[in-house]
């Protein structure tokens, strides 16, 4: 996983689907509201298999496999 800036991540799954992905439209509720800061949302580290920040919130990786697929950029 790579920070890109703003909201967007570059992403490498270990079935080698890769990857970039812009998560700005994914952070509703209340525990990703920290995250619309982009220099909160650059806290981002790899925790239990996923992304997750310092506050506890997370993405599962299914999820993020499917929308990197959505947006026709996995490879």
């Amino acid at each position: 996983m790579i920070y890109m800036g703003g909201h967007r991540l570059h992403l490498e799954f270990n079935n080698g689907v890769t990857g970039e992905i812009d998560l700005s439209t994914e952070l509703n509720g209340p525990i990703f509201r920290p995250l619309r800061d982009p220099a909160y949302f650059s806290s981002v580290r790899l925790e239990g298999g996923t992304i997750a920040w310092p506050n506890g919130a997370d993405l599962a990786p299914e999820y993020l496999l499917e929308r990197l697929a959505e947006n026709g950029v996995a490879s």
